[in-house]
């Protein structure tokens, strides 16, 4: 656990949420050192703990620093204590499809009425307009939203390998929250906001949208592209790895060619310029491919950070866990997965005050926190006892 900075401390979040988008945004408010309390259906609680496959690392993931409650919102005793921890909470999220929190009478007309300065976030699918009645996915959205198309080659559209759209959704809903926050320190009354999959995708795929207005011809592919740099390239090493290289300026292009004993590349009139090199790409990267095939991966590397070139190493997830970086202090939080294993999870990628924000809960039970939440709304042993049964049990 960590002493790190808590500058939400104070305010309450109730989530309702599953898979990524809901968690992350919880997840961003729970590490910035809110109260969030996660609903999840008794008895068995989230679905996402039991996902497996690409899924299985998302409950892992999303939900440190939270508490859990499992709750069944059909009954009449669970909706009443719902209903009495949103009138004590400050903040309200969900990502479930449209209509679903309306029909169990947690709709957000219903809540502001019980608790007017409650600020209320829906991550959906999609924002107002003709589609926002669709069900959505991170996936569905990269394919309609020119996402998928950019990422895989010509003809074989191709979804980004991660959650990209689910989790800057989540990053968006904790700004919209934060902006909520803060106007309600001035109005006294919270407010309703969104965030949309799809929109969000459109976000990241605007510079592609834009491209073709300012220059009239259709973005292509990654794949296929015409980089903007002579020299943006993977390149295999002589230990059968591979690594990505790129020079971005005249100086950077004139560190390679002295560093490698290209002189003669410097000072061809023909390659003065990036734009130059870029369409004489031909002369030099196959004596290029040749210097960086005749050395292993860490001698490139080493040449590379020394004199200054942006450079990658091509790593599989799984081998993040060895990358020093990744192990510096504070970069990552340790926590305890359902399994029993002890693992390192990506802490939030910013710092704050100077430190990174880190671990104050570990992942929670289904329920465990059931009791604990009961009582700081103030129920009475007698209550208790009628609420039990819609509380299902923690898991062990």
């Amino acid at each position: 656990m960590t002493d790190a900075p808590r500058p939400l401390e104070g305010i309450r979040v109730v989530e309702f949420s599953h898979m990524v988008m809901g968690p992350t945004c919880g997840l961003i408010l729970a590490d910035l050192g809110a109260d969030v309390v996660k609903i999840e259906p008794a008895p068995d609680g989230d679905k996402t703990r039991r996902l497996s496959g690409s899924g299985a690392g998302y409950f892992g993931t999303y939900n440190r620093n939270k508490r859990s409650v499992s709750v069944n919102l059909k009954s009449t005793e669970g909706r009443k204590f719902a209903t009495q921890l949103i009138r004590a909470s400050d903040v309200l999220l969900e990502n479930f499809g449209a209509g679903v929190l309306d029909r169990l009478g947690f709709g957000y007309e219903a809540m502001h009425k019980i608790n007017h300065r409650l600020v209320y976030c829906a991550l959906k699918g999609f924002l107002s307009g003709p589609y926002e009645q669709r069900a959505a996915l991170d996936e569905v959205v990269q394919m309609m939203g020119g996402l998928a198309y950019m990422t895989g080659p010509e003809g074989s559209p191709l979804r980004a390998g991660a959650s990209v759209n689910d989790v800057m959704g989540g990053l968006f809903g904790v700004i919209a929250i934060q902006a909520a926050i803060w106007e309600r320190e001035h109005t006294g009354k919270g407010t309703f906001v969104r965030a949309g999959l799809f929109e969000n995708n459109l976000f990241l795929i605007a510079q592609h949208m834009v491209q073709y207005r300012q220059t009239g011809i259709p973005a292509v592919p990654m794949p296929e592209r015409v980089s903007a740099w002579a020299v943006y390239d993977i390149f295999d090493t002589l230990d059968s790895e591979r690594i990505f290289i790129g020079v971005v300026s005249d100086k950077q292009w004139a560190q390679l060619c002295n560093t490698f004993d290209l002189e003669d590349l410097l000072q061809d009139e023909n390659l003065q310029s990036n734009p130059q090199r870029v369409a004489q790409r031909d002369v030099f990267m196959p004596r290029l491919r040749n210097i960086f095939g005749r050395q292993d991966l860490s001698q490139a590397a080493a040449i590379c950070e020394r004199i200054g070139l942006p450079f990658a190493p091509i790593l599989r997830p799984d081998q993040l866990f060895d990358d020093p970086h990744v192990n510096h202090p504070g970069a990552t939080v340790e926590l305890t997965l359902s399994n029993g294993m002890r693992t390192q999870v990506p802490a939030l990628p910013f710092e704050y005050g100077g430190n990174r924000l880190g671990l104050h809960r570990d992942l929670p039970r289904v329920g465990e926190h059931n009791l604990d939440v009961a009582d700081e709304l103030g129920y009475t042993n007698e209550a208790l006892d009628r609420l039990r049964p819609s509380l299902g049990t923690s898991e062990t």
